[in-house]
């Protein structure tokens, strides 16, 4: 078998055993430390579209998964309906106004398009504060309704969220197979490369950009979704904050950038590093699982730019020489 072959067959390997994870894991902590692993995977993997094979570093992906978590939240505490017809609206509303802000935002290129899109976050961040039709700075707390999917709300029982984080995470990586396979993943690649070589070839950059980040806003914006059927509340600094937007770029620098599995591999280390650490040590170690992934990054980025991915590749080629 190829190489590629091999890799593809263990991936589905670990997608038939996933859904059998809350089976075999008792411990309710583990399956939160699950849940968290699949659910910044999506994300990570949603912001991968724009940055990682478009080539456009964004640091504001915080503001479309905020608007894809007052989506459904809103359908439950304001309008007491189920979340779904929230969510649907929040992930459309959020590539409509990732299109509107980017367009741009698109004539700027590098470090300036990402310092304008740090900009939109703090827009954002203090708009949602003083909005008092999405609750200001309170956010909105989730009152109590009926367990089931029609909810898509658990309270003692995290199963249900495990396999909802794992359609989510299918969804949103299939999505990203489709289109590195398609005309709109070479397209976008090109365009990393190199903007005016493939404008030279007849590639509208603008348009592929733009299908990009409307692309990446609908994925964030049901993590969002879920996120907040997760916690059971949202406010403004628990989703749109800058804070929120570094997760995003990260955890996918440290998986690999423009690949597949980066994200995956990237968030399977800091989240465990990050929920096991505050297990650990509670108070007292806040802040160390930031440090650690911090160093990480800088080792990862000195030695192997291209993430764990490039690591493993790197390994790979060894061993096949």
């Amino acid at each position: 078998m190829k190489r590629g072959d091999t890799f593809w067959g263990l991936l589905l390997l670990i997608l038939a055993v996933l859904p059998l994870v809350p089976g075999i894991l008792a411990s309710s902590f583990t399956q939160h430390v699950m849940i968290l692993i699949l659910l910044f995977a999506a994300m990570a993997q949603a912001w991968n579209i724009l940055g990682g094979y478009c080539g456009q570093t964004s640091f504001g992906h915080s503001v479309f998964f905020g608007i894809g978590a007052y989506g459904a939240g809103m359908a439950v505490v304001t309008y007491h309906l189920a979340p779904w017809p929230g969510v649907i609206l929040g992930a459309l509303l959020a590539a409509l106004v990732a299109m509107a802000i980017s367009y741009p935002c698109f004539k700027l290129s590098g470090h300036y398009f990402a310092i304008a899109t740090f900009a939109i976050v703090e827009i954002f961040n203090r708009l949602f504060m003083v909005w008092y039709w999405v609750g200001g700075a309170l956010g909105l707390d989730y009152p109590l309704v009926d367990e089931g999917w029609r909810n898509f709300m658990w309270y003692e029982d995290k199963r249900f969220y495990y396999y909802g984080a794992l359609i989510l995470f299918t969804i949103v990586f299939g999505t990203v197979r489709w289109i590195e396979s398609h005309r709109l993943g070479y397209y976008m690649r090109a365009v990393r490369e190199g903007q005016e070589a493939a404008e030279s070839l007849g590639v509208d950059s603008t348009r592929v950009k733009l299908a990009a980040i409307a692309i990446s806003a609908f994925l964030t914006a049901l993590c969002g979704a879920f996120f907040v059927q997760y916690n059971l509340r949202v406010d403004p600094s628990m989703v749109m904050s800058l804070d929120m937007s570094m997760k995003f770029v990260l955890i996918t620098i440290l998986g690999g950038l423009g690949t597949l599995a980066g994200p995956l591999l990237g968030a399977a280390v800091l989240i465990p590093l990050q929920e096991y650490s505050r297990a650990l040590w509670g108070g007292l170690g806040g802040g160390v699982d930031l440090i650690v992934f911090g160093l990480l990054i800088v080792v990862v980025v000195v030695r192997q730019p291209k993430g764990i991915m490039g690591i493993l590749n790197a390994i790979g080629r060894r061993r096949h020489r």
